[in-house]
């Protein structure tokens, strides 16, 4: 899907059904969204440059994601999406500017892209050209980037206030709780490891937008560009300290799970003692010799139990008084 957006912020349908002989000169953005070989084909003509496919934007070196080819500007930037969902990821974009142009190209939806379209008819100044799209683009991205880690730090206090909550006198967790909450946290520790990398990624493309003519030579475009870098600078900050949070709640989580399992282990283990003397009082009178005199005792029943009673009750008390119970 093509979809051209003018000055005005006004939208224009591109379609290959109807390609047009030309672009209108006030079209200033041009966004790829999953484009077909056909749509790539009728870009290129109009454009006259090179459009970038899905295995071109998955190249991680530098060169080949920032780089000036002829009059155009190629740049490709990993951005966070499906950050609501239990497996977010990282999609790879592509920006051109071309002509006074803007062209993305991308194969996800980033929540990003949508908030700059219903917001572009409130840019100070208006849709000028394909720079100035280009760094407020840039700026609702990050701007998002930060509603995305405000979002994993209230769900992270609110895992840990579950996790760590204090509980009714005598009650003990519900069954697989603590393991649930590991899962979540590795969904956190997900979510914000992909918002740092594309934190990283952000940061090298404005460090390279800051260095085009373009961006020098507008005064706006190049101060905007600086109080992006220190948003990102302050967000990567951010997320090292949120990710040092999930660490902590993980090995703390790990650490309950191993004192509740040593809570079992110990009641098992005090049960086994508690019940060995009577087990051993019961052993002995249980044997089959002939000499036994306590065979012959009218009261030895009694006697046998109220021994086994006894047996199990003082090591019982013992422990409550030492407090291992």
């Amino acid at each position: 899907m093509i979809s051209g957006y003018c000055v005005n912020g006004e939208a224009v349908a591109l379609s290959t059904a109807e390609p047009p002989a030309v672009l209108r000169p006030d079209i200033v953005w041009i966004d790829l969204v999953e484009p077909t070989r056909a749509e790539e084909l009728m870009m290129e003509g109009l454009l006259g440059l090179s459009i970038p496919t899905r295995d071109d934007l998955k190249g991680i070196e530098p060169s080949s994601r920032l780089y000036v080819e002829e009059d155009a500007v190629f740049m490709t930037a990993s951005l966070v999406y499906r950050s609501e969902t239990q497996i977010p990821g990282l999609t790879d974009a592509g920006f051109i500017l071309s002509g006074g142009r803007l062209v993305t190209v991308r194969y996800a939806e980033p929540r990003a892209f949508g908030l700059f379209k219903a917001g572009m008819h409130r840019i100070p100044g208006g849709c000028r050209n394909g720079m100035v799209i280009l760094t407020r683009l840039l700026e609702t991205i990050t701007d998002r980037t930060s509603e995305i880690l405000e979002h994993a730090v209230d769900k992270i206090d609110d895992l840990s206030i579950e996790v760590f909550g204090e509980r009714a006198a005598g009650r003990r967790r519900p069954p697989q709780l603590l393991e649930a909450r590991l899962r979540d946290v590795a969904g956190f520790h997900r979510l914000v490891a992909k918002t740092r990398d594309s934190l990283a990624s952000l940061s090298r493309l404005l460090t390279f937008v800051y260095t085009l003519p373009e961006v020098q030579e507008d005064k706006d475009s190049r101060e905007l560009c600086r109080s992006i870098s220190r948003d990102i600078q302050s967000l990567s900050e951010h997320a090292a300290f949120i990710s040092g949070n999930i660490t902590f709640l993980l090995d703390a989580s790990l650490g309950l799970i191993n004192v509740e399992q040593n809570a079992i282990i110990k009641i098992f283990s005090i049960a086994s003692v508690v019940l060995l003397p009577p087990t051993l009082v019961a052993s002995i009178y249980g044997m089959n010799f002939r000499v036994m005199p306590e065979l012959e005792w009218q009261f030895g029943y009694p006697w046998a139990l109220a021994a086994m009673v006894l047996s199990a009750v003082i090591p019982f008390l013992f422990f409550r008084w030492k407090g291992w119970l």
